[in-house]
């Protein structure tokens, strides 16, 4: 559809990126489906060739920033100057892999940049560092994601801007007390454009959460604190649409999604397996990986 401006043809998309409005292609369940399979492979190629990463938690948030970048994010290479665009903060910054390959996938840099991953004088390192384009904040030391989530929640507020703040922490990280205090201060501002998602892999670099130090129930923690809280298998992509659509849950509330997911999700021999948390793949690993995510491609049906 054209509209005219100044006595010349214009599109609504155009009007819309003046205005720091990206309007995403949305992907079907099918499409996001074998994206995630993509994002897969290419998070096990890069931590591979880099023989470092964050194997484990990459591949059990994966499928989350999947729905987050294809279906629900305001935020492009175009956009990510506007003011107004969504923006997403990766609070568990250890698990950058699944970050750089889905920013690459939306262009905010070539693929092939991440060639240098880990490499000495490269910007992609083992955090999300904002020398890499698309990444809205340093972060990695745990706890500090949901505290900058919150404050550029109230910004967006006091500014009357429109604009939504996403953040996701691991499980690993709630006993970082910077999250209660942040959690306290979104409930008191009734940040009701703020999104928390806990990657609920249930395990962290020493063992499983509930051993090192256990958070449960985490549901009625942050609901004593004033949030709304939606439970999510974490590798249904269509749960998590409906989940997300749904935002705002409850009018003057944040928003907490519990989103279950399994470490080293899509990789039989990696899954529920704590030495994964950042274990890199041996060449015959990393082929059978990939084997099984070329099966997983070939098995998606036709009707899907």
């Amino acid at each position: 559809m054209k509209i005219i401006w100044d006595g010349k043809p214009i599109s609504i998309n155009s009007c819309l990126k003046d205005f720091g409005i990206y309007k995403l292609n949305k992907m079907t369940e099918k499409e996001l489906t074998k994206k995630s399979i993509e994002y897969r492979k290419n998070i096990l190629k890069y931590i591979f060739h880099a023989n470092a990463g964050h194997t484990g938690g990459s591949l059990s948030c994966i499928d989350i920033l999947n729905v987050l970048y294809n279906h629900v994010l305001n935020v492009s290479p175009e956009n990510f100057k506007s003011t107004d665009r969504d923006r997403y903060i990766q609070s568990k910054g250890h698990s950058v892999e699944a970050l750089f390959v889905v920013l690459a996938d939306k262009g905010f840099f070539p693929e092939s940049d991440l060639k240098t991953l880990c490499k000495y004088g490269s910007h992609y390192i083992g955090h999300p560092t904002r020398k890499v384009n698309g990444v809205e904040q340093n972060t990695g030391a745990l706890g500090h994601g949901l505290p900058i989530s919150a404050g550029t929640a109230i910004g967006a507020k006091l500014d009357n801007k429109k604009f939504r703040v996403f953040t996701l922490l691991g499980d690993g990280e709630l006993p970082e007390g910077s999250n209660w205090e942040a959690a306290l201060i979104a409930s008191h501002y009734k940040l009701d454009n703020l999104c928390a998602i806990i990657d609920y892999n249930k395990l962290q670099i020493t063992g499983p959460t509930a051993e090192v130090c256990n958070t449960d129930p985490i549901d009625a923690k942050f609901e004593s604190f004033g949030w709304t809280v939606r439970h999510v298998d974490g590798h249904d992509l269509n749960k998590l649409k409906e989940t997300f659509d749904s935002l705002p849950f409850t009018v003057g509330k944040p928003n907490l999604v519990i989103a279950h997911t399994v470490k080293g999700k899509g990789i039989s021999y990696m899954e529920n397996v704590i030495k994964w948390h950042h274990g890199v793949p041996s060449e015959k690993q990393y082929e059978d990986a990939l084997s099984e995510l070329d099966n997983a491609m070939i098995t998606i049906p036709d009707d899907f």
